[in-house]
């Protein structure tokens, strides 16, 4: 069952955010570089707009665009938020980021949404915890052969070499730019899973996270471990989201190939 408060202040908040993008998306924005990467002026004007409509002075907050206050470790509730996951596909005019919102309690994602304000896609959960595409039902797919298996990774990914190891696999590769518009398109089926073999934030991952589980979906970590959220160290070991029986045979295979996959210490 959807947490119904919860629900309509990320529903609200998703709509307002996807009419400042359509807002300002014709305006000159700055682009500015920082330590892992760019951000943009729609960056910060989405990252205030979603305090200003989500946040309790009784919640936490953990955002990629604030500073990280870790008082939040001390609330029940905390908000998780990527107010453009795919800074880089905005950047470059590429529909494939999303408008990220999720809210944990006690380390377990309870509500999310996402928007791509460019593809006109809403990933939402209904008052019955069910997840919708748009206001219409979706689930993931579950394939017995992975030979009929696509899974969505990232352009960075494959261009490190990172995937070198597993192109005699069974399974196709493609690629989308946000980690969190490809949870999206696995919880909608519109994708069968989406694998990330590097190491993700968990503003990344929430929302889309959410939205997979709700869709009949598991997503783990490349151990095969649940994700808690609201940690101290923000950093995820990778990340494997499908069904489950998809999800097994990912897994099983990304654990009996030889691998160099670097993994942070929690």
């Amino acid at each position: 069952m959807s947490n119904q408060n919860y629900n309509k202040r990320i529903q609200i908040a998703l709509q307002k955010a996807g009419s400042l993008v359509s807002d300002l998306e014709n305006s000159s924005m700055y682009v500015k570089h920082k330590g892992d990467g760019p951000v943009t002026e729609m960056d910060h004007k989405l990252n205030e707009l979603l305090y200003d409509e989500l946040f309790d002075e009784e919640e936490g907050w953990l955002s990629e665009e604030s500073t990280d206050d870790l008082s939040r470790l001390s609330r029940e509730n905390v908000w998780i938020i990527d107010p453009i996951d795919g800074t880089h596909q905005f950047i470059k005019g590429v529909p494939e980021w999303a408008i990220s919102v999720a809210i944990s309690q006690n380390g377990n994602i309870i509500e999310g949404g996402m928007l791509n304000p460019w593809a006109n896609q809403l990933f939402n959960l209904n008052e019955n915890g069910s997840v919708e595409l748009n206001g219409d039902p979706v689930s993931v797919t579950d394939k017995k052969n992975l030979s009929d298996v696509v899974v969505l990774t990232s352009r960075g990914e494959i261009r490190w070499g990172t995937w070198d190891r597993y192109q005699n696999s069974e399974f196709k590769i493609s690629t989308v730019g946000s980690i969190a518009y490809r949870l999206g398109l696995v919880a909608a089926g519109i994708a069968d899973a989406t694998v990330s073999l590097e190491p993700k934030n968990e503003w990344d991952i929430a929302a889309g996270a959410c939205l997979v589980e709700n869709s009949g979906g598991v997503v783990s970590d490349l151990k095969g471990n649940k994700i808690t959220f609201n940690n101290k160290n923000t950093l995820i070991g990778g990340l494997i989201a499908a069904g489950p029986r998809t999800h097994a045979k990912l897994l099983d295979i990304i654990n009996s190939t030889p691998s160099n996959i670097w993994l942070p210490n929690h």
